[in-house]
């Protein structure tokens, strides 16, 4: 074992406990898989990432750094929250971009990620998979959140490595209320969306800061469980809604809300038709770790 750079970093929020947390292992090299997955694992947290040099492909593309991204029990080739993390890890350490924006290597390819002043937002991955969900699917998905099957809105596949499946409610209120059913719901990965006021409105909730409510439910360990705050959802989120004409093209989406969380993730439209998801990162704890 050797001493390696370590933070561990609050993502989608600006105020330390309120977001998503990212254990970042700066120097990655010379570690296993298997070592790479028992060091998530152990830190009990949704996911760790590893920052590794570029591989010649990743260069030639002109990444700055690659990054193994884990979750307790497997490694998975994207993930939002831990992008983001991870490059505000990276940029905090010292790492100088090559070019205008930050480029990372991870198992989708090569992902952008551009800087706003402190916040960072990446450029959402193409959808794998994306079209109306089956309509048995939605049945069973309403029978597990607890809600009639009208009050779904809209629905589609959101999958961009994460094999999410995204469904409009009426109303943030009922976002907020739910209640899924774990034995129901049991090997679905859910993203829940709810807008801030009426569907199809657009422009900001009146008194509030942000636009719509989501939520994120997939399997976990001890059965269903919630994400506070979702990167690779909201990515997928809004390349449905505002595809879909159910979305502005800039907006700002709550998350984490019944786990005492304040997520707040950033989402914009360019004149080119990318899509910027994008937020505040804090680093809670910097230090080492014998790996």
């Amino acid at each position: 074992m050797i001493e390696r750079s370590f933070k561990q970093v609050d993502v989608f929020t600006a105020t330390p406990y309120r977001g998503n947390p990212l254990a970042v292992v700066l120097d990655g090299s010379g570690l296993s898989s298997a070592e790479m997955q028992q060091f998530t694992n152990w830190t009990n947290l949704s996911e760790c990432t590893f920052v590794l040099p570029p591989t010649p492909e990743g260069a030639a593309a002109g990444a700055d750094y690659r990054v193994r991204i884990f979750c307790p029990g497997r490694e998975l080739p994207f993930a939002g929250h831990p992008t983001l993390g991870t490059c505000h890890a990276w940029l905090e350490a010292g790492g100088v971009p090559r070019g205008e924006h930050v480029v990372q290597e991870c198992g989708v390819g090569p992902v952008t990620i551009r800087r706003d002043g402190q916040r960072l937002a990446f450029a959402a991955p193409a959808l794998i998979k994306s079209g109306p969900l089956d309509e048995a699917d939605v049945q069973l998905i309403a029978r597990g959140l607890g809600v009639a099957r009208e009050d779904i809105a809209a629905h589609a596949w959101c999958d961009n490595g994460p094999n999410w499946r995204g469904v409009m409610l009426r109303s943030a209120e009922q976002v907020l209320s739910l209640r899924p059913d774990a034995s129901i719901l049991a090997g679905l990965d859910i993203g829940v969306v709810g807008p801030r006021g009426k569907v199809g409105v657009v422009g900001p909730h009146d008194g509030g800061d942000t636009q719509f409510e989501v939520r994120a439910f997939f399997p976990g360990n001890n059965g269903m469980a919630e994400d506070p705050v979702t990167g690779s959802l909201n990515a997928a989120l809004a390349q449905w809604l505002i595809g879909a004409g159910l979305a502005p093209e800039r907006y700002v989406a709550a998350q984490g809300t019944v786990l005492a969380r304040r997520g707040r993730v950033h989402i914009e439209r360019d004149r080119d038709g990318t899509i910027w998801v994008g937020g505040d990162s804090v680093t809670c704890i910097d230090g080492r770790v014998l790996l």
